[in-house]
């Protein structure tokens, strides 16, 4: 199968290609050269396509050398935070970046497509609506999640007018190996990776230890944008979580258990978020239901393997 890609060399991007390559497909990395920050991995099944989600001409000649039979659309600016810095940004290559990879798709042949989105869509939320679904009400509280909820207007609008075979997928936190800075778990796997090999203090720098996420590992959430590709039903949007709420306090005492130091808590006040929602988890009920995806990685596993990956990465800098 031919599969077309956008942000693969992301975290969720570069798991997805990897498993796509070792199940044998043959993957076209969209690249823009002005933003990559990394080329595509060198692999014979693998080749790089020069394009720009904000050019649809560009955009329509990537698309068409391709050929694709599935396109993943992962790319994007993927931090909330930094969509205050520039919401315009945000705003363009989120929503008018997916319109034009949408217009290209319906111009090379109706593919299927699956646009990743994000559970940044809802914002803030009550106990009571408890756990998230695909019909709770979306209320997002900063660009980013403006930018992710308008994308995902557009799967419907376009399996309703073109008839594009389009699904949305919704993930919550996903954690693993390879994931950059500016997360909460590799905030505290790459400080305490740094401690264990003794090149920082034994001091771990904190936010809001009280909250509880949803936490999902990164090659279970890819494991369910393919099966979205093969089963998901054109024009829906489907949740992609762990259904589980889990404090990041626990998050912490997990990771320094696998690091097996001894550390201080140190409060650090432009990490906390009095905003903060105090809980937030979703149901994964409806992607289980229209294509038999479940989550198979357990925490501890997704946990251990990203400190893995941050004492190697500590270890080699």
């Amino acid at each position: 199968m031919r599969v077309f890609i956008t942000g693969a060399t992301g975290f969720a991007g570069s798991h997805l290609t990897t498993d796509l390559l070792n199940k044998g497909h043959q993957l076209i990395g969209l690249v823009h050269p002005a933003s990559s920050h990394q080329a595509l991995p060198e692999h014979p099944q693998i080749t790089a396509i020069e394009g720009n989600l904000m050019d649809l001409a560009s955009l329509k000649k990537a698309v068409s050398q391709a050929q694709p039979d599935v396109i993943y659309h992962l790319a994007g600016q993927a931090y909330p935070g930094k969509s205050w810095e520039d919401p315009a940004f945000t705003l363009a290559i989120n929503t008018g970046g997916t319109a034009n990879l949408l217009e290209a798709a319906v111009h090379y042949g109706r593919p299927r497509v699956v646009v990743i989105t994000s559970a940044e869509i809802y914002g803030m939320v009550t106990p009571d609506e408890l756990p998230l679904t695909e019909a709770s009400l979306p209320q997002p509280r900063h660009p980013y999640g403006v930018s992710k909820w308008a994308a995902g207007k557009l799967v419907d609008i376009y399996w309703k007018r073109y008839q594009l075979p389009v699904v949305e997928a919704r993930p919550f936190n996903h954690i693993g190996p390879h994931q950059a800075l500016g997360f909460v778990a590799t905030d505290f796997a790459s400080q305490l990776a740094a401690i264990k090999l003794g090149k920082q203090p034994p001091v771990v720098s904190v936010g809001n230890l009280g909250a509880q996420r949803d936490f999902t590992d990164v090659r279970d959430v890819v494991g369910a944008y393919q099966a979205l590709a093969e089963r998901g039903r054109p024009g829906e949007a489907y949740i992609i979580c762990s259904g589980k709420p889990v404090s990041i306090q626990h998050l912490l005492d997990t990771l320094i258990e696998l690091a097996d130091v001894t550390v201080e808590i140190e409060y650090d006040q432009a990490r906390m978020r009095p905003s903060d929602t105090p809980s937030l988890y979703g149901s994964y009920a409806k992607i289980s239901q229209d294509t038999g995806w479940t989550p198979a990685f357990d925490l501890r596993q997704s946990l251990s393997d990203a400190l893995a990956d941050w004492m190697e990465r500590t270890r080699n800098a």
